[in-house]
């Protein structure tokens, strides 16, 4: 009997502990549900910046890959626009060159004709060379230009597209922000 005295000590003492202490017991877990919870809401929030984090370098790169290829473009057609201007001067050249042989030629011809034919010959052939020279030259001041323009072209769409993805970013930047400042 003492023993079962002893148990119903024991039990009428657990419940008095319960009834005194179950109010903090469930204020304590009440509180670990909160920080649990918090900690979960936490946790998104760091996946969700996590993700935009991602795409935003993902995006950065495609930037950077833009502008080096643009870089690139504007250092390659300022070189094409200076060798044009080179074969600009180097055509006006030749064609000074050619008027002042086709004087000199206009002026030997009227000498001494047998002489002046082997000279006439000469000058006949340096001039058809020059001739080739700047129909080669004139090829390709053309084919430069095409290839100027299609380079213009391009640099305005990469440029149209660039303004795009910074429009675009700026957009979704925003998107973020609003989404950021309603969580």
């Amino acid at each position: 009997m003492l023993t079962a005295n002893r148990l119903e000590k024991i039990m009428e003492l657990e419940q008095e502990l319960r009834s005194e202490y179950q109010q903090q017991l469930d204020d304590k877990q009440a509180a670990i549900d909160a920080a649990l919870a918090e900690k979960a809401d936490l946790q998104a929030t760091i996946d969700k910046q996590l993700e935009t984090i991602k795409e935003l370098t993902a995006k950065a790169t495609v930037n950077e890959r833009t502008e080096q290829h643009n870089r690139e473009l504007e250092n390659r057609s300022e070189k094409q626009q200076a060798e044009i201007a080179e074969l600009k001067k180097r055509v006006k050249t030749l064609q000074r060159d050619l008027a002042a042989v086709r004087e000199e030629n206009k002026t030997l011809t009227q000498y001494d004709p047998a002489r002046m034919k082997k000279t006439l010959d000469a000058s006949k052939k340096k001039l058809a060379e020059k001739q080739r020279d700047n129909e080669s030259l004139q090829k390709a001041l053309k084919e430069s230009r095409k290839e100027q323009a299609a380079l213009e072209r391009k640099v305005a769409e990469l440029e149209a597209r660039a303004a795009e993805s910074v429009e675009a970013e700026s957009a979704e930047g925003k998107e973020a922000e609003t989404a950021d400042q309603a969580a």
